[in-house]
C-alpha cells in the first residue's frame, strides 16, 4: 500500500463516458493510498449536466488533442503516474506510455492501435454512429440509450444500462472515429519494440 500522496493514478475515459465514471475507482485507490485523480478530455465540463448542456465545447477534438491534453496534466504531476484507461482511454494510455510520460499502464478493453486491423462487429456498429456522417468529424455525438446499452451495457439489464446512461453518458467528439479508420489501415503490420505503433 503505497503512503498518504503516494504514487499518483490518472483514469482516462473512453468515448460517451464522462470521467465521473470512474469515481468508485477514484475512490478505491484513495483508500488504498494512492493519489487518484479522473481527468475529462478536453472540453468536457465538471458535472455531466454541463457537458450535455455544451456538446460544442467537445466537438473536433481528436486522438492528439487527448493525448497533449494528458500528456499537460500528467506534467504537472510530482512523479510519472500509473495511467488506466477504457476503450479509446486505453488507447491514449498506451500512447502515453509510448511516450514515456508513464510509470505503468493499464488499458482495458482499448480501441485498437495503428496496425490492428479487425474490429469485432459490435465495436463497428457503435463507431457507425458517428461514421455515417462526414459532418460529425467536426461535432459532438450523443447515443442514445438503445445504442449505449448495445455498445456498453449488453451484459447487463436495460433497466440498469438506462440506469447507468442517464448517470454517465456525454456527448464526445466524432473526430476519434474518423482518425481511427486511418490509422488502422495504414499500417500493414504493428511495429515491433518500438512505441511507433501507438501513433
Amino acid at each position: 500500500m503505497a503512503s498518504a500522496g503516494g504514487t499518483p493514478v490518472v483514469f482516462v475515459h473512453g468515448l460517451w463516458l464522462h470521467a465521473d465514471s470512474w469515481g468508485a475507482w477514484v475512490d478505491r485507490f484513495r483508500e488504498e493510498g494512492y493519489a487518484p485523480t479522473a481527468p475529462g478530455w478536453p472540453g468536457d465540463a465538471d458535472t455531466i449536466e454541463e457537458t450535455r448542456k455544451q456538446p460544442e465545447r467537445v466537438a473536433g477534438h481528436g486522438i492528439d488533442d487527448v493525448v497533449d491534453h494528458y500528456a499537460r496534466i500528467i506534467g504537472a504531476l510530482a512523479a510519472k503516474p500509473v495511467v488506466i484507461g477504457h476503450s479509446f482511454g486505453g488507447l491514449i494510455v498506451q500512447r502515453l506510455l509510448g511516450q514515456d510520460l508513464a510509470a505503468a499502464g493499464v488499458a482495458i478493453d482499448p480501441a485498437p492501435i495503428k496496425g490492428i486491423v479487425f474490429l469485432p462487429p459490435s465495436a463497428l456498429r457503435v463507431a457507425s454512429i458517428a461514421l455515417k456522417n462526414p459532418g460529425n468529424k467536426r461535432r459532438a455525438v450523443a447515443l442514445t440509450a438503445k445504442q449505449f446499452r448495445y455498445g456498453f451495457g449488453n451484459a447487463i439489464s436495460a433497466e440498469e444500462s438506462n440506469a447507468l446512461y442517464e448517470r454517465w453518458a456525454i456527448p464526445s467528439p466524432g473526430k476519434p472515429l474518423f482518425e481511427a479508420p486511418s490509422r488502422w489501415r495504414s499500417a500493414k503490420r504493428p511495429s515491433s519494440g518500438t512505441a511507433s505503433h501507438l501513433r
